[in-house]
């Protein structure tokens, strides 16, 4: 079932430059979509290295536990993700049918089955037909080619409306410029729990796979596990890149690089991106929520009281609702079990401060309240006057279809 282009998807799409070391293809394989693509298959230059990040569920799904056990190596020749099953919760098939995907993408990319990556997303529970590659993913070894970005995004979509693409070019020094090229999907079953619901990261870069894990584990920490629609953690989630080294320079290969501040915040600002962009396409979601905490007494803290306003189906329904009840922030703030002061809360609705010092602001506005609850971007934020901890975090409000959305997921 398909569903209107979210009212909160980018007004533009980056066209994303080609990434040398890096050729794509996608395909139509019947898995459970009709009459669209829902494999992606993307090849990577021999010496490639990869990192990745993935749900702490303890329910994952057999490509997670296939990607774990191959990182290790910390190369990839080639990746395979395919759209509308999960492969998650199918015990010894799924094993079998994950081993199987990975054979048949070795032989159409001539490597290892360890070499390959692979993803699923879709329908948890349902057992996946390997067998449906076959033919399927040679066919796109021969047509892989550079670009196509915008394709690859639009095979992994399940109950997503639009396509998640980010790009960035950096200097390295020395007249090195690289490109960083991401996609992503992700609209409901989202809550941070590792990374992300699934994203790919490319760049031509040259990175070892010990700095680009710890660039993708921390850079994931900012941006995916930062990012909630519905505070369901997916049995999926995979969050993974990989650095061709085509850019012609030398190595990165220890942390005190000084190409590296450069590199990561490109990377950093990239991730951010796609995130957000996830949020933008909960399900059913009508305005993109961004939720402040300050003077938390860390900031840890602060991330998990934010996450509890994020997650509260009362705050996200006032949102929907337009309606400036922080007594719903103040619960929510109570409930998340940090230190907190009653007494010195302050809250706001845009630029609007409705509460302060534990009371409503004595020159609160109900108009200016209610106008600032009307725009399609509202931010919450919360002064808990404790302390130097802040967090920042990004939702989307709670809508009847979200209920449509996921009563007809199966059906």
């Amino acid at each position: 079932m398909s569903h209107p282009v979210s009212p909160l998807a980018p007004k533009s799409v980056p066209d994303c430059p080609e990434i040398r070391g890096v050729r794509l293809a996608t395909a139509e394989a019947g898995i459970r979509y009709k009459g669209r693509t829902d494999v992606l298959y993307v090849a990577l230059d021999e010496g490639a290295s990869a990192a990745g990040v993935f749900t702490r569920s303890r329910c994952p799904s057999a490509p997670v536990d296939w990607c774990r056990a191959n990182l290790a190596g910390g190369t990839a020749r080639a990746v395979v993700v395919n759209s509308g099953n999960a492969n998650a919760f199918t015990g010894g098939k799924g094993r079998d049918s994950t081993r199987l995907t990975a054979e048949i993408a070795a032989r159409a990319a001539g490597c290892r089955p360890e070499e390959v990556m692979l993803a699923s997303t879709g329908v948890i529970g349902e057992p996946l037909d390997a067998t449906r590659f076959e033919g399927v993913l040679a066919d796109c070894a021969s047509r892989a080619a550079p670009g196509g970005w915008l394709e690859a995004a639009r095979a992994i979509m399940t109950t997503d409306t639009f396509p998640k693409v980010a790009t960035r070019s950096v200097e390295l020094g020395n007249g090195e410029r690289v490109v960083i090229n991401g996609i992503a999907k992700g609209s409901g079953m989202i809550a941070p729990d590792m990374a992300t619901m699934l994203s790919f990261v490319f760049t031509d870069a040259a990175i070892a796979a010990p700095v680009l894990q710890t660039l993708v584990s921390e850079g994931a920490d900012t941006s995916f596990n930062c990012t909630t629609v519905d505070g369901d953690t997916s049995t999926s989630d995979t969050l993974l890149a990989f650095a061709t080294g085509r850019s012609g320079g030398k190595a990165i290969e220890n942390a005190d690089d000084p190409r590296l501040p450069a590199f990561k915040a490109a990377l950093d600002d990239l991730l951010i991106d796609l995130a957000q962009q996830v949020a933008r396409d909960g399900e059913g979601a009508r305005k993109f929520v961004t939720v402040k905490v300050e003077s938390a007494e860390s900031d840890a803290s602060a991330h998990r009281i934010a996450m509890s306003i994020a997650n509260s189906p009362l705050v996200k329904t006032a949102v929907a609702g337009e309606d400036a009840n922080w007594g719903r922030v103040v619960m929510a703030v109570g409930k998340a079990g940090e230190p907190a002061d009653r007494d010195l809360l302050s809250i706001s609705f845009g630029d609007v401060r409705v509460a302060h010092q534990g009371a409503r602001d004595p020159d609160y506005d109900e108009a200016e309240a209610s106008a600032a609850m009307k725009k399609d971007e509202v931010t919450i934020t919360v002064d808990l006057g404790l302390g130097e901890g802040k967090a920042r975090v990004w939702t989307c409000d709670l809508t009847k279809a979200y209920v449509e959305i996921n009563g007809d997921y199966r059906s």
